[in-house]
């Protein structure tokens, strides 16, 4: 740089003062600066990591917690001036300025919340930094919360507090459990009992369906057999009718007994036999008359 020449680097933007002035930004490559009239100064424009070391932060609720955290920030190329015109050490402005604005973010949260919205706190740390780093010609890419740690004493009583609601889960999902298997009991005896119920009224149905059909059955073979009897009578005539009554008093004649009663009728019905047997006779007596 004293004499004049200096190689800018792809990554690096130079500064260029004339006379104190601010003159240009050089642009990577091999540059000639005239000594005493020229000064320049480099710019690196890559991607800088800078964590940020362990330090103690007071929530809303008045409890001192240890964080620490990573700033991930880039000058940016076409604002390179800014870096020096407006900063003298913007890395060391950078990191003054996120332990502030974090300051100001946990000192509006309890720390239920520090511990549970790590994201959120990380959100609003790079947008506040990004509302101010413009001015240097900076541009937070992220910001990355490593550990936030509660006092010895806090981290018990977290701890116990954690252990109780794990128990008290546990036991309500045990009730619950057992609620519900009651539940499922029940409604599968009342199931069984509804299907048993309904198997036992459709068995009953059946049956009564059955002897229905078998009195019915039984109906009109007793009218078929009538009228078939029926049929059978209109064909037989008194002569007939008389010699079954024959074979009626040979069996009675047959059995033991020593005295019968015979309707009115029945001597109607012999009286065609009767009346058969005195024609044979008169016809047997004129025969013998005549010879």
């Amino acid at each position: 740089m004293a004499s004049g020449i200096v190689i800018v680097k792809q990554y690096e933007r130079m500064v260029v003062l004339k006379f104190g002035r601010f003159n240009t930004v050089a642009q990577p490559g091999f540059r000639f600066l005239v000594p005493i009239v020229y000064q320049g100064q480099k710019v690196d424009t890559r991607e800088q990591v800078d964590r940020v070391p362990t330090q103690k932060y007071i929530t809303r609720d008045n409890v001192v917690v240890d964080m620490d955290f990573v700033l991930y920030y880039r000058v940016l190329e076409d604002q390179a001036e800014k870096a020096v015109l407006q900063v003298a050490d913007h890395s060391s402005a950078v990191r003054n300025l996120a332990v502030a604005e974090l300051r100001s973010i946990i000192g509006n949260i309890s720390l239920a919340e520090a511990l549970a919205e790590r994201e959120r706190i990380q959100n609003q740390l790079q947008a506040a930094l990004d509302e101010n780093t413009g001015r240097w010609g900076v541009k937070v890419q992220g910001v990355a919360v490593n550990e936030i740690d509660p006092p010895p004493g806090v981290k018990q009583a977290m701890e116990r507090e954690k252990s109780a609601a794990a128990i008290k889960t546990a036991d309500i999902t045990e009730s619950e459990g057992q609620r519900q298997a009651q539940i499922n009991r029940a409604e599968g005896e009342k199931a069984a009992e509804i299907l048993k119920a309904e198997g036992n009224r459709q068995g009953e149905i059946l049956q009564a369906e059955g002897d229905q059909q078998a009195q019915i059955l039984r109906a009109q073979g007793f009218s078929d057999a009538l009228e078939r009897i029926f049929q059978v009578a209109n064909t037989v005539d008194s002569k007939t009718m008389s010699l079954q009554y024959f074979d009626t008093l040979k069996s009675l004649g047959a059995s033991p007994s020593t005295k019968w009663i015979f309707p009115m009728e029945f001597t109607s019905m012999l009286s065609p036999l009767l009346r058969m047997g005195n024609g044979a006779q008169d016809h047997s007596d004129g025969g013998q008359n005549s010879g």
